[in-house]
Order: structure tokens, then sequence, then C-alpha cells
């Protein structure tokens, strides 16, 4: 009932003979999405701005206008996008409508998608060049804790962290160290490395860091989405005709 099947030990199914389908491409409007719904409350702290208002704040202000945070413009900006599967392609899309340019790090580049504002890169240099980096790769083997002290040292200092793919490619303890220190300038995520989140995770004592409840993927038309396909993998599978097979 999702997308990554980390969860399910697939060889061992095989070897059961157990057909193991996913279900893609439910959620790549709804996380695109949600990954700018974390971008933009960081560049601009919507909600922290209108609840000083409902608290007073701009009624006993002396100006028309205040702001209790920097705040960050887009355009013009560099997003390194680290996978460039269904949702890290909507993404860069959506990054170049804000004026952005969209570099991105992918195992399998498609240079059909090169232009004036997209392009591949290795991923060192994805992490030097990027004022924005989202993660949106699988849980693998060479994925795990790839975003750790080394690869935040090759960052720029001030970068934005998005991550809407799987808690555990970052080491969390690394990451709220540079937050701490300003290299990371700021980061959200939706997904961590225990879920629920443990009420003793180092997280929790951040600066600079948002964290939801592993959303990205649940509006309802995505959940209706992932329904359905679910449904015809179903009935696939009984007609003799698997799809989405991730174990073949």
């Amino acid at each position: 009932m999702a997308t990554g099947y980390n969860v399910v030990d697939v060889q061992a199914a095989k070897s059961l003979k157990i057909t193991v389908c996913n279900i893609p491409d439910y959620g790549t409007d709804a996380v695109a999405q949600y990954v700018f719904a974390l971008l933009l409350a960081m560049c601009h702290r919507v909600e922290m701005h209108s609840r000083s208002v409902f608290e007073g704040e701009w009624s006993n202000s002396t100006d028309f206008c205040y702001w209790k945070s920097p705040l960050v413009e887009l355009a013009g900006k560099t997003m390194g996008i680290v996978g460039l599967g269904r949702i890290g392609k909507r993404t860069g899309e959506i990054a170049n409508a804000f004026g952005m340019k969209v570099i991105a790090y992918a195992r399998h580049p498609d240079l059909d998608l090169v232009n004036e504002s997209f392009g591949y890169v290795t991923l060192d240099e994805l992490y030097e060049q990027s004022d924005v980096i989202s993660l949106h790769v699988p849980l693998v083997e060479n994925t795990h804790g790839m975003i750790d002290n080394v690869a935040i040292s090759k960052m720029k200092a001030g970068v934005i962290l998005i991550n809407t793919s799987r808690g555990p490619l970052i080491v969390e303890a690394d990451l709220v160290a540079a937050l701490r220190s300003g290299k990371v300038k700021s980061a959200a995520l939706d997904v961590v490395s225990v879920e629920p989140i443990e009420k003793g995770s180092v997280l929790l004592d951040a600066p600079n860091l948002i964290i939801t409840p592993h959303i990205a993927w649940a509006p309802q038309e995505a959940r209706a989405r992932l329904l359905n396909i679910a449904a015809n993998n179903l009935k696939a599978f009984l007609e003799g005709a698997p799809t989405n097979v991730v174990n073949q």
C-alpha cells in the first residue's frame, strides 16, 4: 500500500513464490506540492507571522509592517534534487515555475530533460551548488545515512534541506549539529528514522527545524488513487497478469 517497499523482504517473498506489488505514481503531485509547502514555510514563516498578528503584535506596532524572521525569495536560487523519479521530476518542474534553477543527481540520467534551467550534476556538485536540497531517493543500502557529516560539510553554508522520502536517509544527530552551527540554515522533515517519532529524539531539540507526521502522501485525492491502484493490482493478479511487480 505504498510506493516504497523497503519494509518487505522481496527476495524472501520471491523464493516463496509470493508476488509483491507496489503502488507507484499515486502521490506524485501530492508529495511534490508538499515539498513546496515545507519550503515556503521556511522562507516566509507564515504561521508564525499570522500568530503574532492574532496575539496583538501588529495592532501594537508603530509601523505598517514588520517581520520576525528573514524572508527568502526563491527566484534565482538553485534547487538540488537527489533522485529524479516521478516525484523528483515534478518537484523540479515546480521549482522551475518559481524561477529556480534545478540541478539533479540520478543514477540513470535522462538527457532529453536537460535545458537551460535544468541539468544533471554529480552528487558532490549538487551539494556544493544547491541553495535548497530535496531528497527523493528510495531507502536502500547505499542511501542509508547518505546525509551525514561528510555530505553536509560539502554543502553551501546556509543550505535548506527537505526530506519527504525516508527518514533513515539522514543521520539525524549530524543534521541537528549542522542546524545548531548554522551550516544548515533550516530543514523540514516529513519523515524520521523511527515513526512515530520517539519522545527522546534528538530532532525535537533542534533549532530551525520543521517536522510533520509523514503526511506528504495523504491528500484525499492521492489516497483515492492509492486504493484504486491497489484494487487494480489485486484484480490483475487474480487474472494471471500481475502489474507493478517489484520482485520478478
